[in-house]
């Protein structure tokens, strides 16, 4: 279990995720999530962002070209980008991403730095400043949550059943036994459920 002092900064993962746990369906689908940007809503006082190298490259180019341009997202997206979607794309521009990862050579954000391994995330957490939102992707949350470093877990349930698809703690190692923090509906039937590890 991961502890959290005084000192320290909460990491927090954020997921989308259906009603029988996947967070995309057997094909990689993802079109039933209706808006990316409503986990960094919940989550206070966020000044940096933990992402995994299998993820960070589409990562970058979806939210870059956004950020650049509000109606490229149409085409990555299969629809326009909300309102929130083009804030929280500018905020990704600004905002400190730690990009963990053992493969890529480099990343093209200025706001972006990698990490080589979790030592150098554990470092980070004691330095001061805001909670770090650990964006994923499945493996990079799993091995967070297998090295005790996450914190909170925050599940965006929608009120989709997929029928199979990414299982996103299937990399977890150990049972974990979690502390409901809030829990949350909203008008369009998705559930907000908020946990401490």
């Amino acid at each position: 279990m991961s502890k959290v002092t005084e000192r320290s900064r909460a990491a927090i993962a954020a997921l989308q995720i259906s009603l029988d746990g996947y967070i995309q369906g057997a094909n990689g689908e993802v079109g039933w999530v209706d808006g990316w940007n409503e986990a960094l809503d919940l989550i206070p006082g966020v000044d940096g962002a933990v992402i995994g190298g299998g993820t960070y490259p589409g990562y970058e180019q979806l939210w870059g070209s956004i950020a650049a341009d509000p109606r490229s997202g149409t085409a990555m997206l299969g629809r326009e980008a909300t309102e929130g979607e083009v804030e929280y794309a500018r905020w990704t521009q600004k905002t400190p991403h730690y990009v963990l990862s053992t493969t890529l050579d480099k990343v093209g954000w200025e706001s972006a730095r990698l990490m080589r391994d979790v030592t150098e995330l554990r470092s980070l957490k004691e330095q001061p400043g805001g909670s770090l939102y650990v964006i994923g992707g499945a493996a990079l949350i799993s091995s967070l949550i297998n090295e005790q470093l996450v914190d909170e877990l925050w599940l965006i349930v929608h009120p989709i059943i997929l029928g199979g698809g990414k299982s996103p703690f299937a990399g977890v190692k150990d049972m974990q036994t979690l502390g409901l923090v809030r829990s949350q509906a909203d008008r369009s039937g998705r559930v907000v459920l908020a946990y401490r590890i």
